[in-house]
């Protein structure tokens, strides 16, 4: 096939629901041109249309392709529909592609309820077949330590159900609210903070009723100036229903800002469409925060992907989560992040490992947050320096965490301790009632 031609879309009809591997999920597989309702669609036929919709493709993914999915053209790998429906979800599945550790295979035959198994083939092709402690493995392929619960933790330890004023609506800050509009992701991270429930099977929670619900608070909640849709992964709807939030949402006067959390561009790239992008740069200003987790997820689709949503006017962010032998590096961490900004990506949030239940294999001390930032702070350009934080337990939003920089004061002067560990003073007065005082540094 000649590159860079889109042919006929295989579609399904609207809000239908596909059995993956006896899990039953409801997704939208169609696009359509400005609808006044979700539920109300107009398939768009797509004919070739040459250099349109040209897709990179490296050579792992490639690989990948020929081997283990041999009569799927490219135009089928690089379809987004394609990638959902052939997601990797049970055991026979995976252990075609991977040599499953005890550990592993454990976990995978004794799971049950919510945060299934599911990988698209295109994350599934980064992972190492062999090395079951490969970093992108181990965020993605159950352990048995997803069922041990240590102290602390919880099903849903931030408290979200708490200050939920309606079903999928979280109001935790005074001028932004949460808004969960689906319970479903093309890959599940296996440290998901909502792991409570996302993925449910059989269970159609998120729905155009529950969205109105939602919409209908945040329309007689005249603070809220910010909304946050995530879900599960609000990318993973079809244009068209995505397009209907985005316009309720931009029609209420107060709503200043909207943005999206996603981990769509990285485990699911194809999904970043010309369509989408056209689409989405309507309701500016529109932000997006993407889940990136490592280094190698940087890969010439990913960055493709992001290339996109900036060149549509979309400021991207990155929000990581810091994890035991998968990025509680400094050097890992700084590859990581100069590559986000090669592709136009800054470094939003480094988040300490929220106390899930089932999460402590993932969990590092907090001091190993603070020796990455240490790391990073002065050593490379602020752009690259993430805001580490903790979302406090019960409730009590996220809290900043940084180094000891402010040493303390000697008289007038404040004591502060650089990048490299030397002290300076910065005359400051104003800030000292009592200039007697003396902080001696040893």
């Amino acid at each position: 096939m000649p590159q860079g031609i889109i042919l006929q879309e295989d579609v399904e009809p609207p809000g239908c629901s596909s059995t993956l591997a006896g899990q039953q999920e409801t997704f939208s597989f169609i696009e359509a041109p400005q609808p006044t309702h979700p539920s109300k669609t107009t398939t768009r036929v797509l004919r070739p249309v040459p250099g349109l919709h040209r897709f990179k493709c490296s050579s792992q993914s490639l690989a990948f392709r020929k081997r283990f999915f041999p009569h799927t053209s490219a135009a089928e790998w690089n379809d987004w529909h394609w990638q959902l429906r052939n997601r990797i979800t049970d055991m026979g599945q995976l252990s075609r592609m991977l040599r499953l550790s005890p550990e592993e295979q454990g976990a995978v035959e004794r799971h049950a309820g919510t945060l299934p198994l599911a990988v698209t083939p295109y994350y599934a092709s980064l992972l190492d077949p062999e090395d079951s402690r490969q970093p992108l493995r181990r965020t993605v392929i159950p352990v048995e330590g997803e069922f041990l619960e240590a102290s602390g933790e919880a099903d849903d330890p931030l408290g979200e159900d708490a200050d939920s004023p309606v079903h999928g609506l979280v109001h935790r800050y005074p001028d932004r609210v949460l808004f969960l509009v689906t319970g479903f992701c093309s890959t599940y991270c296996r440290y998901c903070t909502r792991s409570r429930m996302v993925g449910k099977i059989g269970e159609c929670r998120f729905n155009v009723d529950q969205w109105e619900r939602a919409i209908a608070y945040i329309e007689a909640t005249p603070v809220v100036r910010d909304v946050l849709l995530s879900g599960g992964d609000p990318l993973t709807l079809g244009d068209d229903k995505l397009e209907w939030l985005l316009s309720r949402l931009r029609r209420i006067p107060h709503v200043e800002m909207l943005r999206i959390g996603t981990k769509a561009p990285v485990v699911l790239p194809q999904r970043i469409t010309p369509a989408l992008t056209r689409m989405l740069k309507r309701f500016h200003p529109l932000w997006m925060s993407i889940h990136f987790t490592h280094p190698d997820e940087l890969t010439a689709e990913v960055s493709q992907a992001c290339e996109r949503l900036a060149d549509a006017g979309i400021p991207l962010g990155s929000q990581t989560v810091l994890l035991a032998g998968v990025n509680d590096e400094v050097e890992t961490m700084r590859r990581l992040v100069h590559g986000l900004l090669r592709i136009r990506v800054k470094p939003y949030y480094l988040y300490q490992c929220d106390p899930i239940s089932g999460s402590a294999h993932f969990r590092t001390s907090v001091e190993k947050g603070l020796e990455i930032i240490r790391g990073l702070r002065g050593f490379t350009t602020g752009y690259a320096v993430p805001s580490y934080v903790i979302d406090a337990p019960g409730g009590g939003g996220k809290i900043p965490l940084l180094p000891d920089y402010l040493v303390g004061r000697d008289g007038n002067d404040l004591l502060l301790r650089n990048y490299a560990g030397h002290i300076y003073r910065y005359p400051d007065a104003c800030g000292q009632g009592d200039t007697s005082s003396t902080v001696v540094i040893q």
